[in-house]
């Protein structure tokens, strides 16, 4: 009875020990396993097509990969910020944003975690939903799209009626060979404290022995200029996170609503209207909506925003581009791509064969066509 009782316990702390271990693995050899992680992904678009089920099996591992890179993410943002203040990286706007609501709001880290595993694995479900016929796969890609417009909704609730960015969740984007100079400063010990200053490397600065503080390491001659241009601070970098943002209200608040709801309203329109895969009705509403959110939320600004569209901050901006460039997606979908594109793909690959070189490349798009021509969110950007 005695071994029992000593046995659980143990067993207990057997799983935050793994992960304690894992973590500290994955942050000195960060650079690895983003490599493995570039690899797994590359790995994803060369299967298509070579073998029977190699579809669900390529979507299967890209999900997979995806979902663990968000894993990692976490783990790499926990170890970046326990650097000193001198070493860690200049963030991106978008990463200062939603950094800002992912810690202030634990709602808002959930619901953004629970939207990008949707948006990871969406392809994979309705490749398991189509075997079980086609009602059964649009009932489910309308139910995702559902769902994932009431986790937008949300997130706009959260964060005071501001626009959403895509992806809503802080990204990777400091070096991962950084963490690894400083592993004793960057990756706590399974008892969650840290190394003493007298033991940390002294690859990034020269530590002050008194305060225990780094000074950071000067950079090379060759490399002056790109450094200084690092430290310049703009107008946006001294603004509040929460700033970076314009919050919107009358015809901006309904253009995102407007823009969220439009993957719902497509979708629907699709299943309505399934049996007709050259029908323009589905393209023709999904369009309609995109393009006149787009073209509302500008005239918003224009009128709210001092200076117009010229005064909308860098992130505004980015943001904005992000969405223009996806609407030539409509390019790859309903009866766009059915009565334009798909011709002009087979044009292009028929071209290409026999070619050296050229053929490779006409093969691997007539692998991936079949994506295009039988999966919904194979062309999805929401």
């Amino acid at each position: 009875m005695n071994a029992y009782r000593q046995a659980v316990p143990q067993a207990l702390a057997m799983p935050p020990k793994w992960l304690g271990q894992y973590a500290e693995f994955i942050t000195k050899n960060a650079s690895a396993v983003s490599q493995i992680e570039s690899a797994l992904r590359s790995l994803t678009y060369i299967i298509p097509g070579r073998f029977r089920e190699s579809a669900i099996a390529s979507e299967s591992l890209h999900s997979g990969v995806q979902l663990l890179s968000l894993y990692h993410d976490s783990l790499l943002a926990k170890a970046i910020a326990r650097l000193p203040s001198a070493q860690r990286p200049h963030p991106s706007p978008h990463t200062r944003y939603t950094r800002f609501w992912t810690e202030r709001s634990p709602t808002y880290r959930r619901i953004a975690v629970v939207l990008q595993m949707i948006r990871y694995t969406e392809l994979l479900w309705e490749m398991a939903a189509r075997r079980r016929g086609e009602r059964v796969r649009w009932r489910v890609v309308v139910l995702l799209e559902t769902v994932k417009a009431v986790c937008r909704l949300l997130l706009m609730r959260l964060t005071n009626s501001r626009p959403l960015l895509s992806p809503p969740l802080p990204q990777r984007e400091v070096d991962p060979s950084a963490l690894e100079e400083q592993p004793s400063s960057v990756s706590p010990s399974l008892n969650g404290t840290e190394s003493p200053p007298s033991e940390r490397s002294d690859d990034a600065g020269w530590t002050m022995p008194r305060t225990g503080l780094s000074m950071p390491s000067l950079p090379e001659s060759s490399d002056i200029s790109s450094y200084l241009l690092s430290k310049v601070l703009t107008a946006d970098d001294v603004k509040p996170p929460k700033a970076l943002l314009h919050r919107v209200s009358g015809k901006g608040e309904l253009a995102e609503i407007l823009y969220i709801l439009r993957p719902v309203a497509y979708a629907l329109a699709m299943q309505r209207w399934s049996s007709d895969r050259k029908s323009w009705r589905p393209w023709l509403i999904g369009v309609s909506i995109e393009y006149g959110a787009r073209q509302l939320a500008k005239r918003d600004f224009q009128e709210r925003v001092a200076g117009g569209l010229r005064g909308l901050t860098r992130l505004e901006r980015e943001e904005l581009r992000r969405r223009g460039w996806a609407m030539g997606w409509w390019l790859m979908r309903g009866a766009f791509y059915e009565n334009i594109t798909k011709a002009w793909i087979h044009g292009v690959t028929k071209r290409l064969r026999g070619k050296p070189l050229l053929d490779l490349i006409g093969g691997v798009i007539e692998d991936y066509q079949f994506l295009w021509d039988e999966y919904y969110f194979s062309t999805a950007t929401l």
